[in-house]
This record gives structure tokens, C-alpha cells and sequence, in this order.
């Protein structure tokens, strides 16, 4: 195979690039564009299609951390886009129940819903489209159907008995007659349906002169309507989780009627030319510019793309900067997180001095729960990238309200998130449980500015990975030479050493999973260095998308990566 192969070619437009994870998502995308809509709203467009699309990996009861640049301002903005805990949901309650760790699943870990509200308060500030305008696309597909993917029947027919048993409200919309639907089948979500069209109608009702009031008017049926009571009044009906126990909620309409969505500064570090911005450390987003900041201090290009050095080296730059991660990251507002420390170069090159290029490291694993056999799990996130003919550039990683994870609300067609499994139940850490506090999220999008210029946006799902992937992707790129499609398909490798954010934080010491293109040799010298390797599926790891606005052409690039997905992760561009 040629070293120039790639597995579909780099898409090039002059107007706007969508990338998603979804074919049909990245239409709604392009649709918006060619109808005039800016990049703010042709995102919201592949966000609301992408809860429809992939109801396995996000939903409308889910989350999104946005990072974007705005061409009017100037500037580089996050959305936290992170629902925060309920109110009533406290560490004293689990310890009273003998629980050492939220469960994964049920409505223990649910968070107030946060990507609706996130895409509504985007649109009011940057935007220049109605709700309807965006989400019309997203009602089709709900009412009329999509083709149903083999990765999502996957997930139905794993989870099947549990549906039909516990949780019935799912098993009337995924199993229709009881039956599991078959690949390409018409897939239908009635009561979905019907909660898009009531957002879009209470838009109807106060817009007939202003957007702003239209917009408003659908946040706040979702937040202080029908939405927030039926939700509220449903999740107060106990159900299993892995707790062995059922459970009930601890979401009320006043925790919905509470939530704001925070418009945020960026974090950053510079890379040579470079500028890479992230979300705050209520995400893990400040691990992608800590490995930076570490590999800053090595001369990778002479090391070699995917030689035994370069992986030792990119992995164990990880394992120092997720051990920070577990130790200091959490909701800022709550924790101190000492992030000027963290993100100095004094301090990198200190860590740095630590990494043996001839032994894995064993570095305390803090947090982790156990060490179990290994097993791997697909992604459950979907990512998407919009650049259009301003300027203006979006990256958004939507995850949450998982089919397999919580029940449907009853009538609304959607599930809640489960991201406060991720908060921990000792008080004395940061990224602990509190009120209204933002779970440390693994949700991670990335801006890049080269010579000062807004540059690239790119993400992927993957939960943990996330920031081991994009990192490999962007160092493809800046530093091999590499084109983007090329960037996203090479063979990517990540560390398992550090507990997981998900339930039940399991840890495996001096694990790395790597792809089985990587020369056999490589994986021999590895395992002498004491490494643990696992080999995964050549394709396997991550779904990365990516867009870059090449200043010098005057064109605007995009790619999405074929792994791990059943080819539905599609580029498209706008006006040539």
C-alpha cells in the first residue's frame, strides 16, 4: 500500500466544510449553509440531527462542550455546555446508602440536560437562524425515519432484554413489535418527534417578530414547560442500576428551571507556530496541551512517526498528564485547579526529566477502583466541525443520554445523561460530587491558531482516548507532513494506566492498545520496555473529524475518519 494512500480524499470548498460522524448530520449541516446560515447555525443543524441519528452516542437530554472562534469578534470562545449536578444530589446520601462509587447507569448519575439549551443560547448570540430553520432537518428525520445503522442495531440487540424487562418506555421506540429492527430498515421516534415540534411551536408562538423571543420561548419549554415536569415526574419512578438497587432521581423541575449555560475564556499553550486552545479543566481538555507542553522538549521528527521511541515517549507523556488530571481537574467554580502551574513550561520540562525512554513507568494509579481483564468498548460521543465563508469556526463534542444508559423519558422520546458517574465520593479531592457542580467531563473539542490566524478545529469520540487521538492526529499533520485524511487514518495507539472516568473506573498499569498496523517489530520492542500491549483492529480507534482554513490557498479543508463506524463519518464541502 502506498505511504500517499488514503482511505477517501481531503474535501476542499471555498464557502463551508461540515465533517461529522454521520452522513445525514453533515447534510443537515450543509443545507443551512447553502441556505445562508453561518457556521453557528449550521452546527446546531448537525447537532439536533445528530440526537436523532445516533441515539446510542448523544441525545437531547445529553451534553456539549463547544469550542468556536467568532470572525466578528475576533476571538476564541467555550460553551461549557456541561450540565451540572441536581441540587439535591449530595455525598452524604450515597454514603448513607454504603455506595463508593455512582453508578453508571439508571437515574442516580443523571445531570440536568445540557445540549438544548447550549445550541438555543449559541443561536441567540451568534446565529442568525430560527430554531425551526436548524432543527426542521432533524424533525424529518425523527418523523420520517432513518436508516437504521448496524452500530446502533448492535447496541438494541445487546441491550434488548433489559429494555423489554425494565425499562419499557425504550423498548416501545427500539424495539417496534418487540422486534429488533434489521440494517438499512426505515427507523422511526414519534415521541421525539413530537418534542422537536413542540420546541419549534413555542418558537412559533413568540416570534412573529423577533428571533431572539422565538429562541427564548423554546428554552423555555424545555427548561420551565411540559419537558422539565414530565422529566421530572418520570425519574422519581425507581429503576435498577448497577448498584444492584433501584433507584430513583434527584432532578426536579427546579433544578431544569435553574440551569444557565456559561460562556467561558479558553485555556491555551503554544507549540512552535502554534496556538491550541481547549476547554477549561472541567474538562480533560488541558491533558492535550500538558503532552504538548512535555513533548515540546523532544525532537519528535527525528524520533519517527510511530518508531517504539515515539510511542514510549507520547505514552508516558500521557501517563503524566492524566495523573494530574485525576489529581487536580474539576469544576473550577468548586475546585481549586492549579492551571497556570500545570500549563507552564517550567513545569513541563520537569516532568518531562522524569519519562526513562528504556522502562515504562509505573506511576501511582490514584482513583482507580480495580484492575480488571481488558475489554473495550465503543465510543459513545459524536463530534462535528463547521468552518463557513466568514471565518467563523466550530467544534463541538456531543455526547450523553445513551439508549443503553437510562431509560426514555416516558412520551419525550429521549434519555438523560449519566455523566455524574464521573464526579468521585470523596470530599477531600477535587472533580468530588456537590450541587450544581460540573462533573470533569472526558468531552474535549480543539481549536488550533497557526502564526496567529484561527487554523483547524478537530475532535473524536472515545471517552479518556480522546486526547491521546487528537494529539496523534495533530501531530500527524503539523509535524510528519502529513495531509489531513492522512492525519486520521494513520495508526493511533493510546495508555489504559489511569482509571477511567466511567463507572467503575477500572485502571490498567502500563496498558497500551495499539492498532495492528504498526509494525510487529515496534510491539516486540514495547513489550520489552515493560509495556502491556493489547492489539485492537487496524481501523479501530476513534472517529476524528477535522477542518482548517488554509490561508495562503484561500480554501477550506475537511476530513472525517473511517474508523470504528460502519462508514457514516462524512466530509462535505459548500460553494466552489
Amino acid at each position: 500500500m502506498s505511504s500517499n494512500f488514503t482511505s477517501r480524499p481531503v474535501i476542499v470548498g471555498r464557502n463551508g466544510v461540515v465533517t461529522s460522524s454521520h452522513y445525514l448530520a453533515t447534510l443537515s449541516g450543509i443545507r443551512v449553509l447553502e441556505k445562508g446560515g453561518n457556521a453557528f447555525d449550521a452546527a446546531a443543524a448537525v447537532g439536533f440531527s445528530m440526537a436523532v441519528l445516533e441515539p446510542h452516542m448523544n441525545s437531547l437530554g445529553g451534553e456539549v462542550p463547544v469550542i468556536f472562534y467568532s470572525a466578528k469578534e475576533d476571538r476564541v470562545v467555550v460553551v461549557s455546555g456541561q450540565g451540572p449536578a441536581p441540587q439535591n444530589a449530595k455525598i452524604e446520601w450515597f454514603k448513607a446508602q454504603g455506595l463508593r462509587l455512582i453508578p453508571g447507569d439508571g437515574f442516580l448519575p443523571l445531570v440536568v440536560p445540557s445540549m438544548v439549551a447550549t445550541w438555543i443560547e449559541i443561536l441567540k448570540r451568534y446565529g442568525t437562524m430560527s430554531l425551526k430553520e436548524v432543527a426542521s432537518f432533524a424533525l424529518e428525520l425523527a418523523e420520517n425515519g432513518i436508516p437504521m445503522s448496524s452500530k446502533l442495531r448492535d447496541y438494541i440487540l445487546e441491550y434488548k432484554e433489559r429494555f423489554l424487562k425494565e425499562w419499557p418506555t425504550t423498548a416501545k421506540t427500539f424495539l417496534p413489535n418487540g422486534k429488533v429492527p434489521e440494517i438499512n430498515e426505515i427507523f422511526v421516534q414519534p415521541e421525539l418527534a413530537n418534542t422537536l415540534r413542540l420546541l419549534i411551536e413555542a418558537e412559533r408562538s413568540a416570534s412573529e417578530y423577533d428571533r431572539i423571543a422565538g429562541l427564548e420561548a423554546a428554552r423555555s419549554a424545555f427548561y420551565e414547560g411540559i419537558i422539565a415536569q414530565k422529566t421530572s415526574e418520570f425519574v422519581q419512578k425507581p429503576v435498577l442500576d448497577a448498584s444492584g438497587k433501584p433507584h430513583q432521581g434527584f432532578i426536579t423541575e427546579d433544578d431544569f428551571a435553574r440551569y444557565k449555560v456559561k460562556f467561558e475564556e479558553p485555556v491555551c499553550v503554544n507549540y512552535g507556530e502554534y496556538t491550541v486552545f481547549k476547554c477549561g479543566p472541567w474538562t480533560q481538555g488541558p491533558v492535550f496541551l500538558q503532552q504538548l507542553n512535555i513533548l515540546e522538549e523532544f525532537e519528535l521528527s527525528k524520533i519517527g512517526h510511530n518508531s517504539a521511541d515515539y510511542i514510549h515517549l507520547l505514552v508516558e507523556a500521557a501517563k503524566l498528564a492524566f495523573a494530574d488530571r485525576e489529581k487536580y481537574y474539576g469544576d473550577p467554580e468548586f475546585d481549586h485547579v492549579p492551571l497556570e502551574t500545570l500549563l507552564s513550561k517550567k513545569y513541563a520540562a520537569l516532568q518531562g526529566n522524569k519519562i526513562d525512554m528504556n522502562c515504562a513507568s509505573d506511576l501511582p494509579i490514584e482513583g482507580a477502583e480495580a484492575n480488571w481483564e481488558f475489554e473495550q468498548k465503543g465510543g459513545d460521543t459524536t463530534h462535528f466541525d463547521v468552518i463557513d465563508k466568514w471565518g467563523n469556526m466550530v467544534s463541538a463534542t456531543q455526547s450523553g443520554g445513551w439508549i443503553w444508559s437510562s431509560p426514555l423519558i416516558e412520551g419525550l422520546g429521549f434519555a438523560l445523561s449519566t455523566r455524574a458517574q464521573m464526579f468521585y465520593l470523596d470530599p477531600r479531592r477535587n472533580n468530588c460530587l456537590a450541587p450544581n457542580k460540573r462533573p470533569r467531563t472526558t468531552l474535549t473539542p480543539t481549536l488550533v491558531y497557526k502564526n496567529n490566524k484561527p487554523f483547524m478545529i478537530f475532535g473524536t469520540p472515545g471517552g479518556d482516548q480522546q486526547d491521546q487521538w487528537t494529539l496523534q492526529f495533530f501531530l500527524n499533520y503539523t509535524t510528519f507532513g502529513m495531509n489531513l485524511q492522512q492525519a486520521l487514518d494513520a495508526p493511533s495507539f493510546h495508555t489504559l494506566h489511569f482509571p477511567s472516568s466511567f463507572y467503575p473506573r477500572r485502571a490498567h498499569p502500563k496498558t497500551v492498545v495499539i492498532e495492528d498496523r504498526v509494525k510487529s517489530s515496534v510491539i516486540e520492542e514495547l513489550r520489552k520496555r515493560g509495556h502491556v500491549v493489547k492489539l485492537t483492529g487496524g481501523w479501530q480507534n476513534g472517529r476524528l473529524t477535522a477542518a482548517v482554513r488554509d490561508f495562503e490557498k484561500g480554501v477550506l479543508l475537511a476530513a472525517a475518519s473511517p474508523k470504528a463506524d460502519d462508514g457514516g463519518s462524512t466530509a462535505y464541502a459548500f460553494g466552489w
